[in-house]
């Protein structure tokens, strides 16, 4: 086996550890509704947008203001960057932000009141490379640096709920995290709470005052999960909702009104095609138009009613692209 494909073969099977599974378990209920898929994918297609200017993969994007920012990944070399850039729905053009000050892959990503927040991630080449305890936010066009969080954590999920950004699962110190960090973004403090099922490669989305925590994976991708679960600040617990139809690590989400839509992800058959919508209201699922480009380690974010996806690779492991596609979802 080759070096470049030794650092892959590590890179893909990165355990997580997981350990102290009664500090969460008792802190999540399960969601006594019916799980009803639909059995078949429709409605609106994908379409194609400007293409991200740098192909990459384990990128993170997030929604400020009127553009969406995507920031850090994988190079098509096997090397992190820090570049960050943002794409205008409105004119379809990309313009390049100044570059986070510290390259990153598998970080978090939420945005707020116009900002931007990126929150942890791997650094260093594939294969190889630490979490990272470090936190910035896009505002006015700089990045500056906030307070340290709590834990180094990578390949984590971020939402953020009121004037707080949770973030979710991911892998800290010592493996799969079983604690969510909580960021004050008022006040400028972490904090931490009860997290959901431990995992790492998960997505998040906020949608009625909850964050959601959907999929993820125990280490390789060969250890995808279905789990879906809801936090509610206001009662500090986790409930298990419906499973997703189908198993995913390495993948996104966002929400537009009260719908979550799951896109992306990897798993010893290829990259996921299939594309998923959760009613939060009803607590159903069902299935949306397939991912005309399938891809892991994508940013997705959404912009009024459409959900763009961009970045990721196209294939397991070490793959780039600079794919941008969106798909329309009224609210």
């Amino acid at each position: 086996m080759s070096f470049r494909a030794t650092l892959q073969r590590i890179f893909l099977t990165r355990p997580g550890r997981p350990r102290r599974l009664g500090a969460w378990a008792g802190a999540v209920l399960t969601c006594p509704l019916a799980f009803v898929p639909a059995a078949s994918s429709g409605g609106a297609a994908w379409r194609d947008a400007a293409p991200l200017p740098l192909p990459r993969t384990e990128v993170v994007a997030a929604l400020a203001g009127s553009e969406i920012v995507v920031v850090g990944g994988f190079r098509a070399d096997g090397s992190t960057s820090a570049r960050a850039d943002a794409y205008s729905p409105g004119r379809d053009r990309w313009r390049r932000l100044p570059d986070l000050p510290l390259a990153v892959n598998h970080a978090a990503a939420a945005g707020y009141r116009g900002r931007a927040y990126v929150v942890g991630g791997y650094a260093g080449e594939i294969g190889g490379g630490n979490a990272v305890r470090a936190a910035f936010v896009l505002d006015r066009g700089r990045w500056r640096r906030l307070a340290r969080p709590p834990d180094a954590r990578a390949a984590a999920a971020a939402a953020v709920v009121g004037s707080k950004l949770y973030v979710v699962g991911g892998v800290g110190p010592e493996g799969l995290a079983t604690r969510a960090m909580v960021y004050d973004l008022r006040r400028g403090r972490w904090s931490t709470t009860r997290g959901p099922r431990p995992r790492e490669h998960l997505a998040a989305a906020a949608v009625g005052g909850r964050v959601y925590a959907i999929a993820g994976r125990l280490g390789g991708y060969d250890r995808n999960l279905t789990t879906v679960q809801a936090y509610a600040p206001s009662a500090r617990r986790w409930i298990t909702l419906p499973p997703i139809p189908a198993a995913r690590g390495g993948t996104g989400a966002a929400a537009i009104g009260r719908t979550i839509v799951s896109v992306g992800g990897e798993e010893p058959g290829g990259t996921i095609r299939s594309v998923f919508a959760l009613d939060t209201r009803t607590r159903r699922w069902r299935r949306l138009a397939d991912l005309p480009t399938p891809r892991h380690g994508l940013g997705v974010a959404a912009a009024a009613d459409r959900v763009y996806v961009i970045g990721g690779g196209t294939r397991p492991g070490l793959t780039v692209s600079n794919a941008n596609e969106y798909l329309d979802l009224p609210s």
